[in-house]
């Protein structure tokens, strides 16, 4: 499991998620923020961290932001979940 940041970042684009990151897994794009799926050791330590609550572990990425999680694995050109 990863974690997914969704939509909300995209305006906000606050960086306390980086700055809690143990793993250093979180990375800056274009638009976003993006959580790398195989760095990421699935600590939650970002999670409480977003003041927009963007992040979700992608198995709990609300029906609104699911076209974030196939984002998310694409930007790092890595295989989504089945």
């Amino acid at each position: 499991m990863t974690y997914i940041i969704t939509e909300p970042c995209m305006s906000e684009q606050d960086a306390s998620c980086v700055d809690v990151c143990p793993v250093d897994c979180i990375y800056q794009g274009e638009d976003q923020y993006y959580i790398h799926p195989e760095e990421c050791i699935d600590c939650g330590a970002c999670v409480p961290e977003c003041p927009v609550e963007a992040i979700y572990p992608d198995d709990e990425v609300p029906e609104q932001y699911e076209a974030f999680t196939a984002k998310n694995y694409t930007y790092f050109d890595v295989p989504p979940p089945d």
